[in-house]
């Protein structure tokens, strides 16, 4: 037996998979390898022209975990990660993974003011 080195989770050592010099499960593994980055021109343009394919607008189209990060981005004007953080408690990946998905559709970007950045509506 082993311990995955990001979560701490037991697994047996023909169950781990290696990456980086770290024996990882397969929940982490795929976390790592799978991330969904938010400044990615091909993605943004997949997004849009999917969602002008299929006839969504505003939010339809969205899961209802997008569609409410959204309302609360828009019902305050701009927000901040933390704000995003406490009001929806998911992890740090999966809160980067969802806005990086409301970006490509063209819903929220980033705006900085001063040392602070917030995340806007378009």
């Amino acid at each position: 037996m082993a311990k995955c080195q990001k979560c701490g989770r037991e697994i047996s050592r023909n169950d781990g998979f290696m990456h980086e010099g770290q024996i990882l499960c397969e929940d982490c593994y795929i976390m790592i390898v799978n991330r969904v980055h938010a400044c990615d021109p091909l993605a943004a343009r997949a997004a849009q022209r999917f969602r002008k394919a299929s006839g969504f607008e505003a939010t339809k189209g969205l899961t209802e975990q997008q569609r409410a990060i959204y309302e609360f981005i828009k019902s305050r004007g701009k927000v901040t990660s933390v704000e995003l953080f406490s009001r929806f408690l998911l992890s740090p990946q999966e809160l980067e993974n969802q806005i990086a998905i409301l970006r490509h559709c063209e819903m929220v970007k980033g705006q900085k003011e001063g040392n602070t950045v917030y995340l806007t509506t378009f």
